[in-house]
């Protein structure tokens, strides 16, 4: 059988550094920039996962993402330690959360917050 591994996610916005810079700010992701077919590039290392920042400032079509619930890719998740205090030192930096964090079933705990573009990304704590 072929093996798959992770390699990417895009992230489309209308504000490449903000973007970047909430996802350092937040939760350590290291920055990387470079140049790209003559034009800056912004990607993140966040977790082992590569995340690629893609400017549509530009773009006429392109269009905020759908209102949840709806079909296709929802979210992200990151696993963290201490899920409450994670929790409460990203709401002092001003992280606003639509979920959590609360118990989903014994030993998880989830939370959810908006980032940059209204993407959702889950915070779980497994113990």
């Amino acid at each position: 059988m072929t093996k798959f591994t992770f390699d990417h996610i895009h992230l489309f916005t209308r504000n490449p550094e903000a973007t970047a810079s909430f996802y350092e700010r937040m939760f350590g992701a290291e920055v990387i920039r470079s140049m790209q077919q003559g034009k800056p590039r912004i990607d993140l290392k966040l977790g082992g996962a590569n995340i690629f920042i893609l400017d549509v400032s530009q773009d006429s079509k392109a269009g905020t993402g759908p209102a949840h619930p709806h079909q296709g890719l929802d979210h992200f998740g990151l696993e963290v330690e201490n899920i409450d205090a994670v929790c409460a030192d990203l709401k002092s930096k001003g992280v606003v959360f639509t979920r959590g964090p609360e118990t989903i079933r014994p030993g998880t705990r989830i939370a959810f917050l908006t980032g940059p573009e209204g993407v959702s990304i889950e915070l779980l704590e497994r113990t």
